[in-house]
Formats: C-alpha cells, structure tokens, sequence
C-alpha cells in the first residue's frame, strides 16, 4: 500500500535536512516509536500501533537505505515483526525536502507499507486515517520540539 503525506515546518531546509538525518532524534516524534539499540549502520527498536481495536507491537530494525544530500532526498527501510508473532510490518518511507523560502521547509513523504496478520484485516482507508493521524502528530512534534532546539 502507497501512502502520501506532506507537512510544512518553520525551518530553514539545512536544520530539517540534518534532523532528518539524525534517527535518534527524530524517533521521539513518531508516535508509538523507539529506539533500543544502534547495530552498525541500522538501529533496533519497537514500534506499537493502533487500528480500530486491534493493537499490534512490533520488534524490528530500521535504516537509511540512501541519502541523497543533492536533491534532499533520504530513504528509510524499517521491518518488524509482532512481539506476539502476529504478523508483520515492513516500510520504505522517501522523505523529499522542498524550500519554500522564508526558512520554511516542506516535507513530502511517500510510504510503501506491507502489513501481515490481524492489523492487515483493516481496510486501506483505516490505515491511511491512522498514517495520516501519525504523519501529523509527527509534523507538529518537529515543529514544536525538534526544530526549537536549533533556535535555542
């Protein structure tokens, strides 16, 4: 399944590009999201969701699988699978940075998910809903959190 989101965030494309770069930093923005262990050049961690009223905890790996400095264009690979041996989860998420000028940056997000077992049951309009919730959250998070850091 394809999901597209975009976000607006009050910074410079230098400060977001960096930040996007720096998984440790921005995994406290991802709803349900964290890092347990970094393993060569790919990080250990959890991911938990929700759909409806199936809940689902995933154990699994994420990396940058390219980082295009150029075009501001990074591609994150995360899989996982369910604590509870119920499925999997995999994304490769394209992360593309646009100046809008006036420091003001925006985010274009395409994700590629493949879901298996109980949460893969809810139709593709639930899942988009919930990616979307996440997509927003995470964007207000960067804004509020990530990127007051750099004023400070």
């Amino acid at each position: 399944m394809n999901i597209q989101n975009e976000f607006t965030v009050s910074s410079p494309i230098e400060e977001v590009w960096d930040a996007m770069l720096d998984l440790e930093r921005v995994t406290p923005c991802l709803q349900g999201a964290a890092l347990t262990e970094e393993v060569g050049d790919e990080y250990k961690g959890t991911m938990s969701i929700k759909l409806g009223p199936v809940s689902a905890k995933y154990n699994g790996t994420v990396k940058y699988s390219e980082t295009d400095e150029a075009n501001r264009k990074a591609v994150i690979q995360a899989d996982g699978k369910d604590a509870r041996g119920q499925g999997t989860a995999s994304a490769t998420i394209t992360s593309t940075l646009h100046d809008e000028g006036g420091g003001s940056t925006r985010v274009v997000v395409g994700t590629e998910m493949k879901l298996t077992g109980k949460v893969a049951q809810f139709g593709r309009g639930v899942q988009k809903d919930v990616a979307a919730k996440i997509m927003g959250n995470f964007a207000d998070c960067l804004e509020n959190n990530v990127f007051q850091e750099e004023i400070a």
